[in-house]
């Protein structure tokens, strides 16, 4: 192979690279409360662990993971998901949700109303985490 065509392809292949890790960033996409809740439900269902323990604060990080045990036999998906920041409570800014998750074991779904809950978002050094629900 040509040393040219190779230092075109190993170029290209840093580029690439380069350009898929800065648009891959949804997990870490915190710039308001409500969309740090969308990503954390998200990350649930999707039974992603790391992003759920990223978009989590400290002192519900094993919460949270204890939620994401609760849906490893299930398969589950969202629906109609709406986050919308609610108010603040303390050192919470509070968000409310619109939609549902739906949890199907052995062909029969169950649904989780997402509007039972106010999640609550604290800013931890600049960034917005989940941090529980009322």
């Amino acid at each position: 192979m040509n040393n040219k065509i190779f230092k075109k392809i190993i170029i290209s292949g840093f580029f690439l690279t380069f350009l898929l890790a800065a648009c891959g960033g949804a997990a870490s996409d915190n710039s308001s409360p409500s969309t740090v809740v969308e990503g954390y439900l998200k990350a649930l269902v999707e039974k992603d662990d790391a992003s759920l323990s990223i978009l989590s604060c400290s002192d519900w990080e094993s919460d949270a993971l204890m939620e994401l045990d609760s849906l490893q036999a299930v398969e589950a998906r969202l629906d109609g998901l709406i986050c919308t920041d609610a108010g603040s409570n303390g050192e919470f800014s509070l968000v409310k949700c619109q939609g549902i998750i739906i949890r199907t074991y052995n062909g029969e779904d169950q649904n989780m109303d997402l509007s039972t809950r106010n999640y609550q978002v604290i800013d931890q050094n600049g960034e917005f985490l989940v941090c529980g629900y009322q």
